[in-house]
């Protein structure tokens, strides 16, 4: 035995179920009988075949853990069997599409199934004491569960899952590892729900409580905490961009920032693959609404009045090089600029649109001051068509330092009467 492998004195037993027979009681006989084949297959790695006794083995521990009635010595092994059975079911499931004897998440699907058995375990367990209770296994099996249905996108089967973890007396005593996986995860589909106060609170507890030495989790929970963050106006240092490698956001930020959207158009396309591959990209481009709502404001700190003309706004955005924009989509734009303030942010409204006369009216206290860039007769100005046109053409050249036109030629002051 001193000079064979493990696998090679396994090819000699003509039957390991029954040595184990000889020496272990059921259902641990064909639980170890099966582990002892899954190791061999992985070996071999066909994980096809470790994934069939790696659901063996689930099925065998699930009997045994069943009947060991107000105990839970046995969690550590269920985390172990449960790891083991994610991780067989992915490969198993890479190794089938390749040759193409199955659908993309069948294998998890099922693994799913035999998970969900396990949890239906733990959360049963209501006679034995908070100590011996097997809930504590719970989470754990949750969090399984959740890196399934987000690899297969099935992001509804999550739901159940949650409630059960948020009505549970536990929820705030698990090990703050587990916290932190249920709370990325949480955050992430409330993220995808677009409900971004509320994944903000989650993928910021997962970052702040996540090890100070797990820089790759980290740099995981930043990728999806930046695009909410930036949604509800907080935009990341270069920094912090630096220092998790997520340089890919530099550019997306600067244009956000600046209202700036051609830059953001050209910083999408730059980095699309990364953004695509990670999930975020339609996240990405809700941003544009807030790069608007930074292009009005410049607008609006140039004009310096409460009442604002739609066109001012048009010329922006052809500035901009939005060339399709018309002034019925200006009306758009800013109609849900004034429901994301009242609404979203659950701030009073800051103003109101007239699609008769084609204002747009602001709060005259609305919490902006800034000098004004030209002096000029403000009432003849600002009811003059052509002088509004003129007048935000100069001010887009000079906020973007538009090549076409020199620097050094502005300003220019604007006729007045």
């Amino acid at each position: 035995m001193a000079h064979i492998t493990i696998n090679q004195y396994l090819q000699q037993l003509p039957s390991p179920e029954e040595k184990c027979q000889q020496v272990l009681e059921s259902p641990y006989d064909e639980m170890f009988a099966a582990h002892l084949r899954c190791t061999y297959a992985v070996a071999n790695h066909d994980f096809v075949e470790a994934y069939k006794c790696q659901t063996v083995i689930v099925q065998s521990f699930l009997r045994a853990f069943q009947a060991h009635k107000e105990e839970n010595w046995a969690l550590p092994i269920m985390y172990s069997v449960a790891l083991d059975l994610r991780i067989f079911a992915n490969n198993a499931d890479q190794q089938l599409v390749k040759k193409g004897k199955s659908k993309v998440g069948d294998m998890l699907e099922k693994a799913a199934e035999l998970l969900m058995g396990c949890f239906r375990v733990c959360a049963s367990d209501t006679r034995a004491g908070i100590e011996d209770s097997k809930k504590w296994g719970m989470l754990f099996l949750v969090n399984q569960l959740f890196k399934i249905y987000f690899k297969i996108n099935k992001l509804h089967l999550c739901k159940p899952l949650i409630r059960a973890i948020d009505s549970s007396n536990l929820k705030d005593e698990y090990s703050m590892a587990q916290r932190v996986t249920y709370k990325y995860y949480v955050g992430r589909k409330a993220m995808f729900d677009s409900d971004f106060k509320q994944a903000e609170e989650y993928l910021s507890f997962a970052f702040e409580h996540c090890h100070r030495s797990s820089q790759k989790n980290k740099r995981m929970i930043l990728i999806y905490l930046l695009p909410v963050k930036m949604l509800l106006g907080h935009m990341p240092t270069v920094q912090l961009l630096k220092k998790y490698d997520l340089m890919q956001f530099a550019e997306v930020t600067k244009s956000v920032s600046e209202g700036n959207l051609l830059l953001l158009n050209d910083a999408l396309t730059k980095h699309e693959t990364f953004f695509i591959r990670c999930g975020i990209f339609l996240i990405l481009e809700k941003l544009k609404i807030i790069t608007y709502r930074n292009l009005f404001k410049k607008v609006y700190l140039l004009l310096k009045t409460h009442q604002l003309s739609l066109d001012a706004f048009l010329i922006a955005l052809k500035f901009m090089q939005v060339d399709d924009v018309d002034i019925d989509e200006v009306q758009c734009i800013l109609a849900n600029l004034i429901y994301l303030v009242t609404h979203l942010h659950k701030l009073d409204p800051h103003g109101y649109l007239s699609t008769v006369v084609q204002w747009v009216t602001l709060k005259a206290t609305y919490p902006i001051s800034i000098r004004s860039l030209w002096s000029a007769s403000r009432t003849h100005f600002l009811h003059c068509q052509q002088c509004v046109v003129e007048y935000c053409i100069l001010a887009m050249q000079v906020l973007f330092r538009c090549s076409t036109c020199p620097v050094e030629l502005l300003p220019v002051t604007p006729r007045t009467l």
